[in-house]
């Protein structure tokens, strides 16, 4: 190992221990970001379960003890301490408490003090349970019945079980109940800030000490091209849209190598490119087709099958290319197409001329003499053979080392093409074949288009891969 390397190692080790740090901070956060937002609508699980929790939360959230339903928890308890006393339901004070939880029972159930906490299910269960403890449809009756002096005293051990319900169904659900204030912003106050602003500083100096060092370094960035280099830190600093953190976070500790993200990375990007290139591949063929349908729609069809002197034509290499391509086509029709068909070409060739000598009496009675029956069979035959095999030697003759045959077949070419295009050319004809080209492109882009995006683009993707893999190694 070089000197340069070993000096370089540790600085790299305290780089990468420093991005742990920051992103388990980071992580930290998010962490308390996510309880803090989950607070309230899990404040009676905490409430049932980490009650000391509430106590220092909740005024971090401006939660404080509703008073309507304050005081009749208090009340409560001030009835039970009375029940407790040796005169027991006797005690003169027992009928002034019932009578003011009979009156408190009645004002909580009209004006519903748990609505401003978003808890009007939580009084529909204290109703309910009510109602089903004393056997009455009405929730005001039933509260007035249970908070009554002759109901509690039916015997000795009366009172301690409904005191026992009340303990266990009722005052619960009623302790769970809240106020919170709300701010001059129209919105809930919150002071989760004064936790959250002790993460925000460091991030807020290490963002602008990174800034400061890329706006140095990278020679050309102003200073907010420098910020957006690092643009998801910026999610850290903002005291708003606190669950972007989820962002910084994920990334932080994917650099500091405490979560791997590239299968990620890799999928992400391989979607956004095959929908980019399903949109592109349909724009751009859509495109050509409807710039095909429109040059043909002008015309110029016309003027691409008239005759090149009358017209500007550029040539690019002095060939003629319908002439090369006719006559590539020709070769490959003369050595290639016609030996593979000679046999076809032949049998209907003798079929042909069997129908015509068919038709002569003289070769009909040729055939009824004894032992010259089979004759005109093998005449015939010789003579397709005999007919295929010239006219195959003339054409490849004509090819080969027959500069007339050769300059006869180009005038052919020529004067076929000529025909043709001056044929094409008249009105009727062109109108049609232009009709025929535009419904047609019409239908391809209606029916091969759609295949476009259809198309196993994750397979191209996969190949493009492999073959990047391939020429890095």
């Amino acid at each position: 190992m070089t000197p340069q390397k070993i000096a370089n190692r540790p600085k790299s080790r305290r780089h990468l221990w420093y991005e742990r740090v920051m992103a388990l901070l980071a992580l930290a956060n998010l962490g308390l970001v996510a309880f803090d937002l989950s607070y309230v609508p899990l404040r009676d699980f905490y409430l049932r379960e980490f009650r000391s929790l509430t106590q220092v939360y909740d005024p971090i959230k401006a939660i404080e003890p509703h008073r309507e339903t304050q005081r009749y928890l208090e009340t409560v308890e001030n009835l039970k301490v009375e029940l407790q006393k040796p005169t027991g339901l006797q005690s003169p004070r027992v009928e002034t408490l019932l009578q003011e939880l009979r009156d408190r029972s009645v004002e909580m159930i009209e004006t519903n003090p748990f609505q401003e906490a978003n808890k009007t299910g939580t009084l529909e269960k204290i109703k309910n349970r009510m109602r089903r403890r004393i056997g009455n449809d009405s929730a005001k009756q039933s509260f007035i019945t249970f908070w009554s002096l002759p109901y509690l005293s039916q015997n000795w051990e009366k009172w301690e079980k409904e005191i026992a319900f009340y303990n266990q169904e009722i005052q619960p659900l009623i302790a769970t109940n809240y106020f919170r204030q709300i701010g001059e912003t129209g919105y809930f106050d919150d002071h989760f800030w004064l936790i959250d602003i002790w993460f925000i500083i460091p991030f807020a100096i290490e963002f602008l000490a990174r800034t400061y060092y890329i706006h140095r370094t990278r020679i050309g960035l102003t200073w907010i091209e420098a910020m957006l280099w690092r643009w998801y830190d910026i999610f850290m600093l903002l005291p708003f849209w606190r669950l972007l953190r989820i962002i910084t976070v994920a990334l932080r500790l994917h650099q500091a190598k405490l979560l791997n993200l590239e299968p990620v990375r890799l999928q992400v990007n391989r979607g956004l490119a095959a929908n980019f290139a399903e949109e592109l591949a349909e724009v751009i063929v859509i495109r050509v087709i409807n710039q095909t349908q429109s040059s043909i729609r002008r015309g110029e069809l016309r003027r691409l099958i008239a005759n090149k002197e009358a017209r500007p034509y550029i040539d690019i290499n002095n060939v003629n290319e319908v002439e090369a391509i006719a006559n590539l086509l020709m070769k490959i029709t003369v050595y290639q197409v016609l030996p593979k068909i000679q046999p076809d070409l032949e049998a209907i060739l003798k079929h042909n001329i069997d129908k015509i000598l068919q038709s002569s009496p003289a070769y009909r009675g040729l055939q009824q003499v004894p032992g010259l029956g089979t004759i005109p069979a093998q005449i015939t035959e010789n003579l397709v053979r005999e007919i295929s095999q010239a006219a195959y030697q003339t054409l490849t003759s004509s090819l080969e080392d027959d500069p007339v045959g050769a300059e006869l077949s180009r005038q052919l070419m020529e004067h076929f093409t000529q025909a043709l295009g001056s044929e094409v050319q008249r009105q009727q004809t062109i109108q049609k074949i232009q009709s025929l080209l535009i419904d047609m492109l019409e239908e391809i882009k209606l029916n091969y288009v759609q295949n476009l995006s259809e198309g196993d683009l994750e397979q191209v993707l996969e190949e493009k891969r492999a073959i990047s893999q391939i020429v890095k190694r």
